[in-house]
């Protein structure tokens, strides 16, 4: 009992340090109230709930914060070259002096304060809405970045969002995506970090596809070596939508991203591709739910995790596919590739299928490099150094070459070859 009483006091603590709500944002006050009513319900996840038997979290109770409310801009050039919109927040608060906006005629890029009042019901509406960390961040909710997409309207460029941390703080990023009808877009979510001090990212991303919209979103999680990052992407898509996620994670000495993704009409289309990159004792946890609950929904998920040293990876993909969702067509797929004795990884990729016409496949492997392959590129000129390194990158190709940015692919394939 006692354990249980400490832990739901370690929840009270992180609301009673919440910022305060800006007066600009007083229509959030029932909001936030309610998700802080979740949260002093909650227990704080340990490794005897499923979900987290794998991802201890005793090392975010014994982190110091030390909030800055007006965080000093840092002189870091954060952009992309194909991307002509940018948001950049630091250490959770809206930075317009490294952010630029440039969008046709349709679209709306900005903080929490350009949403328009008759799209503020799409905030904390997704599914999953009441998990403990996501309901955190809604109590906590004090702006956000705002992408929307008016219908019929193709964004050509990128859009790129940027989640500095330069403090020991407990940041609580949030993110707010809506494409409407048949229109498109390309989304670049970075987390980056200029701390080497121990902090806490708790990070929210909702997105809501229209009918027909295409939505490619590419979600790059490189913080500090001491960072406990949590971050949550919610999906939502209606009928004939398409959304593609390429989820990179090689940073933070605890991470863990919950993708989920709701298909809520029929002729859907998901992509998942992953890419997990960890060395010494890092520990990264990725859980996914792909929910199905109409005909001719189809999805496609390939993870990877490259494991060193002594990390450990975790995988635990979910495909629900009910009665109604006949004629669904998904794969799934989990390899890892261990090069330490000591690297650890779990998997656990599943199915739960009640509807009786469908095509549905999963599974996982877990790897090592070969010698014979060592050989067979020493052989042929390299030494051991390069041949092993070659193996990894060939490995990992796979995946960041599914990420449309010229400039980000370079930038991933630079930090593999480093690896």
């Amino acid at each position: 009992m006692q354990a249980t009483i400490e832990k739901d006091a370690y929840l009270t603590q992180l609301l009673e340090i919440l910022p305060m709500l800006p007066t600009d944002f007083s229509w959030l006050s029932e909001l936030r109230d309610r998700a802080s009513a979740i949260v002093r319900q909650s227990k704080f996840p340990t490794t005897r709930d499923e979900e987290w038997r794998f991802t201890n979290l005793s090392a975010l109770r014994q982190i110091q914060f030390n909030n800055v409310e007006t965080p000093v801009s840092p002189s870091l050039d954060v952009a992309i070259p194909e991307a002509e919109s940018r948001l950049v927040f630091v250490n959770g608060v809206y930075a317009p002096t490294l952010s630029a906006v440039n969008v046709p005629n349709g679209v709306i890029v900005g903080n929490l304060t350009s949403l328009p009042v008759h799209l503020r019901s799409y905030l904390a509406q997704v599914e999953g809405a009441e998990e403990v960390f996501t309901a955190l961040n809604t109590a906590g909710m004090t702006d956000a970045a705002v992408i929307w997409v008016a219908a019929n309207v193709i964004v050509e460029s990128p859009i790129q969002v940027v989640f500095l941390t330069t403090d020991a703080t407990f940041s609580q990023p949030r993110c707010l995506v809506i494409a409407e009808n048949s229109s498109q877009l390309t989304l670049v979510e970075e987390y980056r970090s200029l701390s080497t001090n121990s902090y806490f990212t708790n990070a929210v991303t909702e997105i809501w596809l229209s009918e027909n919209a295409h939505v490619n979103h590419n979600r790059i999680e490189r913080e500090g070596a001491k960072a406990i990052h949590i971050g949550k992407t919610a999906t939502s898509q209606a009928k004939h939508s398409q959304y593609t996620c390429n989820s990179i994670a090689f940073g933070s000495k605890i991470s863990r991203h919950n993708l989920q993704v709701y298909q809520t009409g029929e002729q859907t289309e998901t992509t998942l591709n992953g890419l997990t990159m960890i060395a010494q004792e890092q520990l990264a946890d990725t859980h996914s739910l792909i929910s199905l609950k109409y005909p001719h929904g189809k999805t496609r998920q390939l993870h990877k995790c490259i494991v060193g040293d002594r990390a450990h990876a975790v995988f635990n993909g979910k495909v629900f596919v009910p009665k109604m969702a006949q004629l669904t067509d998904a794969g799934q797929l989990n390899r890892n590739l261990l090069l330490s004795p000591k690297a650890r990884v779990d998997t656990k990729p599943q199915l739960e299928i009640t509807a009786d016409n469908v095509k549905c496949s999963h599974g996982a492997t877990v790897s090592q490099l070969e010698d014979d392959e060592i050989f067979y590129l020493q052989s042929r000129g390299l030494d051991k150094d390069n041949a092993r390194n070659l193996l990894i990158n060939a490995f990992a190709v796979e995946i960041i070459n599914q990420i449309p940015l010229a400039s980000l692919r370079q930038t991933l394939t630079t930090a593999v070859s480093q690896y």
